[in-house]
């Protein structure tokens, strides 16, 4: 009898583990990867900030943007944007504008409206590019965050 219980008791282990790490695995929701805060190059917070739209946010098309970046940021009073798909090709792309006197060192609100060149839904990158006239890589500067078209 006590052959049988330990039998019974190591089936019972196999079958839970066996559950544990394939299915309910299986059933458990998937959780975002996405990032929830925006990724800087050559850049930072006290550059520039979006405000609209959020990381990882849901957006619909025309992708509305806005937020602020420092007068070195623009060149003319606006700087390229760009929405990247999944695999990092652009698949939209637009020009912000400041929405005030761009020559100063302090924050100037810009906005912008993109469209996408095709349909398409999932995640994307929306990317704000500092112009950068000269052309020197070493004067670029962006900033990146995930959104979500839907």
């Amino acid at each position: 009898m006590k052959k049988y219980f330990i039998v019974f008791i190591a089936v019972f282990l196999v079958a839970g583990l066996w559950y544990a790490f394939t299915v309910r695995s299986v059933d458990a929701p998937i959780e975002s990867q996405v990032s929830e805060v925006p990724t800087y190059v050559n850049a930072s917070a006290d550059d520039i900030v979006v405000t609209t739209p959020t990381p990882g946010s849901d957006t619909q098309v025309p992708i509305m943007i806005k937020g602020q970046a420092r007068g070195m940021w623009y060149f003319e009073a606006s700087f390229p944007i760009r929405i990247l798909d999944s695999n990092g090709l652009v698949i939209g792309q637009g020009i912000a504008t400041a929405e005030g006197d761009w020559m100063t060192e302090s924050f100037v609100p810009f906005t912008a409206s993109i469209a996408l060149t095709s349909a398409y839904t999932g995640i994307a990158t929306l990317v704000l590019d500092k112009d950068n006239p000269s052309g020197d890589a070493i004067r670029d500067a962006s900033v990146s965050l995930p959104i979500n078209i839907n």
